[in-house]
Parts: structure tokens; sequence; C-alpha cells
């Protein structure tokens, strides 16, 4: 009987998420929620199932790994890119790899705002003093009149534009292809990279990672920001320079940040990140709505069986296939 492996299905929702009857009618189904980082582990545990799916890049599959892995011919990730994959090192094993449509494209841009609000107004603190008998503690921060600065007007960061020119903020924006048309088409108004970073009170980062964006936003940039100013990332974590913003928290040279993503995920315990007062942290969310997971298990189900039809949909490295014709 062929085995499907579910990964990182920390809600412990994918089972509901979509049908898949009728892949585990003839199928053996099963769902880890535990999150596996080792690679000798996971080989343990996966070495037996032909068909893996996999949830955004919560666990990566390198060439080391796929290598380890010889019952492996169908390797699954919602999204239709993800870089935790090696797919030219699938391909030259043997293995397809497809993925999904993403859904929806509006969380992560309200998760933005939300870690936004969260931050200027203290809501978390509010939130536990309250609950500990303290009633108003806190001085927050409007939005009117205040600068928003954004790295990347692409689906992500428009939408976010268009929400801050709705609370009355003046948005600038910067990225490295970025016309001055664009920016408008938003609301915004393009300036160079260090005049969104000394103008900006908070600046939201939505450019995708890349080799030329990964430390984007290092010690010069956040040196530019003024000391009431936030930084807020849903993107992705290596665009920051993780020890140069734990720098800039710790000295008090920002006000604050809100994350999202991280260098490493899950957050190892002991993180700097986990002490200090002044970052509101959450577990990669952005997409991890109701509707999105709907769409993106839905689509692996579609997937899984269309594989065991012989007639794969949504290949990513449609050469394999090639191969074995």
């Amino acid at each position: 009987m062929t085995q499907i492996a579910i990964l990182d299905d920390y809600q412990g929702v994918a089972l509901d998420m979509a049908d898949w009857s009728g892949v585990s009618a003839t199928c053996q189904v099963q769902a880890f929620r535990d999150h596996l980082t080792e690679h000798d582990a996971l080989v343990e545990r996966l070495h037996a199932f032909e068909i893996i799916t996999c949830m955004r890049e919560r666990t990566p599959f390198p060439r080391a790994l796929l290598a380890r892995l010889p019952n492996l011919r169908l390797l699954v990730t919602t999204g239709m890119r993800n870089a935790a994959i090696d797919v030219e090192a699938a391909t030259d094993l043997g293995i397809v790899v497809c993925g999904t449509s993403g859904g929806p494209v509006g969380p992560p841009a309200e998760l933005t705002w939300g870690l936004i609000l969260a931050l200027l107004r203290h809501i978390p603190r509010e939130d536990a003093d309250i609950r500990a008998g303290h009633w108003g503690t806190t001085l927050g921060m409007s939005l009117e009149g205040t600068v928003l600065g954004i790295l990347g007007l692409g689906q992500l960061g428009g939408r976010v534009a268009r929400v801050g020119v709705a609370f009355g903020m003046h948005v600038i924006a910067w990225s490295q292809n970025m016309t001055a048309e664009r920016a408008a088409q938003y609301g915004a108004t393009l300036v160079s990279k260090d005049a969104l970073f000394q103008r900006a009170d908070i600046v939201s980062v939505h450019v995708q990672l890349s080799a030329r964006t990964r430390g984007l936003v290092g010690a010069r940039e956040l040196a530019l920001m003024q000391p009431s100013a936030y930084l807020i990332n849903t993107a992705r974590g290596p665009i920051v320079d993780e020890a140069a913003l734990i720098q800039a928290l710790q000295a008090g040279t920002i006000a604050g940040a809100g994350l999202d993503v991280f260098d490493q995920e899950p957050l190892p315990p002991g993180h700097p990140f986990l002490t200090l007062d002044n970052t509101i942290l959450v577990p990669h969310i952005g997409y991890v709505t109701r509707e999105q997971y709907q769409v993106r298990y839905r689509e692996t189900v579609d997937n899984v069986a269309a594989y065991l039809q012989g007639t794969p949909r949504r290949v990513l490295n449609p050469q394999v296939l090639d191969r074995a014709r």
C-alpha cells in the first residue's frame, strides 16, 4: 500500500481541510504535527514513504536529505515556489515535485497591520496588564500623519500601502526596480533606500527572498532609523540581518519590531528575540488562515490523486517526466 506523509501539520487540521477519502481508500495517510530538523530523524521517519506533502518551507529538502529517501517518488509543496526544496536534486533523483496555488493573497498584508497596531498600541501588554488587575499602563502612538516606509510594492506591499493611505499616513516606498509611476499607483512616493529608513516611523518588508535581497536590511540600514521607529517583517527572515536587528532592539536604537519570519523556524529555545520586551513575535502565520489552508490542501490532494493515476499536475520539474517517458 502506498504510504503518504503529511508534514508539519502544526494545528492538526490537514485531514479536515480537504477530502482525503479518494486517496486514503487505497493509500495509508499519516499526518505529523511535530517538526523534525535533524536529517537522521527525518530519514528514520520518512524512509518508507513514497509520497510526502509539506507545508511551505517548514521542512527543507536539500539534496543531502532527498538522496537518503530512496522510496520517495512524489513531493508536494503548498505554493508554486519553495526555496527549501532542491528541485534540481529531486529531478536528478527521479522525484516529481508538485505545487499548489496560494489561495487569497490578502492574509499576509492583513497580518502586517495586526503587528503594526499591536506594537503601536501595546495591545499584548495591555491585555496582560488588565488580566493582572492593572488598568491603563501604556501610551500608544497614532498612525495619522506618520510615515510608512515599504520595501517592495508587489501585491502584498501594495495592499499594505493602500491601508496606510486610508489611515492618513504618508507612504514612501523603495525597491531595486521600483518606478515613481508604480509607487504612485498605490498612493506612495518613491524615495531612495536611505531616505526610506531615515524618514519612516514604520518600515515594513515586502520583498521576496533572493540572493540580492538576503541581508538587504542590515546594521547600516537599522542605524539610519529613528529611535522611535518600528520594523515589521512578514516576508522572510534572512532579508533582515538577524544579529544586527537583535543588537538594535537590545540597544534601543529602534523602538521595536513585529516579526512573523525568522532565520530558523521554529525559533529555538533561548533565542534572544524571546527575551526582548519590544518585540511581537508570531510563528510565520501570515498565510495561515482557513481559506488559505482549504485551497492548499485541496490542491495537495488533487496532486496526489493525479500522480496515482499517472498524470501528475502542477509539476515544478517537468524534466523528470520527460526522463520517465
